[in-house]
């Protein structure tokens, strides 16, 4: 299993982008993400280092594994 990297939310934004996600709105210093035929959106923090235990539930919640999120960035 790959470790999960800590980065920063605009690059999350980046690879969620890759993997079919697009970004509807921002509230605050989060941006909000929809993917077409889905139910479930996405919050992703835009701050300098997204702590790795977020970043995890966000991957959860968007469908992926750990590698396909780190083959995305």
């Amino acid at each position: 299993m790959a470790k999960l990297p800590i980065i920063s939310g605009k690059k999350a934004l980046k690879a969620f982008r890759k993997a079919g996600w697009t970004p509807v709105r921002q509230t605050g210093s989060h941006v909000i993400m929809i993917r077409e035929n889905y139910a479930v959106t996405l919050s992703i923090p835009m701050h300098k280092a997204v702590k790795r235990g977020t970043l995890s539930g966000i991957i959860k919640d968007a469908g992926l594994s750990v590698e396909e999120f780190v083959r995305l960035l």
